[in-house]
């Protein structure tokens, strides 16, 4: 199983450095008021990327904390007691199946 995915990873890495191969051409980026920057395809896709990732973890970045105090508050504290299981009086097997 290891080796299909290392086989897997292999496969997108070299599909993606194809890709970057590719589109080595320069690229125009139009900002406003007639700024231009101008750099290959490639790497305006990656910083796209790139700035999408982290907006995308950022914009979680709330809810983990939201769920992280929600999983601590739920916690036990260390030095509590923890009251042990009760032992039933009859055995299981006794009363199941008649045999």
């Amino acid at each position: 199983m290891r080796t299909l995915v290392w086989l897997l990873r292999a496969l997108l890495f070299f599909t993606l450095f194809a890709f970057a191969l590719n589109n080595s051409h320069e690229a125009v980026v139009r900002w406003f008021f007639g700024h231009e920057w101008r750099a290959p395809q490639v790497i305006i896709v990656l910083l796209a990327f790139g700035f999408g990732a982290a907006f995308g973890v950022l914009a979680m970045v709330p809810a983990w904390w939201r769920h992280r105090r929600a999983a601590q508050r739920a916690e036990p504290l260390p030095g509590a007691p923890v009251p042990a299981p009760e032992v039933p009086t009859a055995p299981y097997a006794a009363h199941q199946d008649g045999v």
